[in-house]
């Protein structure tokens, strides 16, 4: 078997962490192109030349783009681990494997994403007969949408984990790497305890490809 060339254009504290750690978790060469972010914490407009997007992460297989997370785990499992990382197509274990790799960005990054633009408007620097307006708008939504749709999503991962050592059940599989960037964002952000969570997410940051990843591409979020 031909060893695939691999890139992997990662922007430091973004979901390209995933596919690092997932890389790492393959036990694959490849080579890591890094993008620093603005002091807006934007993508560099470099990364367009990659992708018309601009976003992370991107990978190239071979001469191929590969963009989105669930796809480009999805792609690479496939590919090279689909015995290691993903379970028995038709299984129970496969079908929770599946739904927690659409879960991650389809239904749960959307109120933590809020929260985090909630959160930026309350300390954006406006005039300070304007912040007042800003703060209550702010807060309207949290109440609203984001603070409900927080805990909804809190209570539901944390009954699953309570229940199954891993997001597919028994064995460590992509689905973890998928789902790991959310959970970390509902434990350090979210504001509602979620023990079972902050266990798994400590037993992932463990895990030796976890710990090379994290040394290779730097911390997974901002601080």
């Amino acid at each position: 078997m031909t060893t695939p060339a691999i890139i992997l254009h990662h922007l430091e504290q973004s979901r390209s962490h995933r596919i690092l750690w997932l890389l790492e978790e393959l036990g694959l060469p490849y080579e890591m192109k890094v993008y620093r972010r603005d002091k807006e914490m934007r993508a560099p407009p470099s990364l367009r030349e990659v992708h018309p997007l601009g976003r992370a992460p991107v990978v190239e297989v071979d001469g191929e783009v590969f963009a989105e997370s669930g796809a480009i785990i999805e792609t690479l499992v496939e590919r090279f681990a689909p015995q290691t990382l993903a379970p028995a197509a038709g299984t129970p274990a496969f079908r929770h494997y599946r739904y927690f790799l659409h879960y991650a960005e389809g239904s749960l990054m959307p109120p933590l994403l809020v929260g985090l633009i909630t959160g930026k408007m309350r300390t954006a620097p406006v005039p300070f007969f304007i912040k007042p307006i800003i703060k209550s708008i702010a807060s309207q939504v949290d109440a609203s949408y984001t603070t409900p749709e927080v805990k909804s999503h809190a209570a539901f991962v944390e009954q699953h984990l309570a229940a199954n050592a891993f997001f597919a059940g028994e064995a460590f599989s992509a689905a973890d790497i998928q789902m790991v960037y959310g959970i970390e964002a509902l434990v350090s952000r979210g504001g509602v305890p979620v023990p079972a969570c902050a266990r798994w997410l400590a037993a992932m940051n463990e895990r030796p490809a976890a710990r090379r990843a994290l040394e290779k591409g730097g911390p997974m979020m901002p601080a």
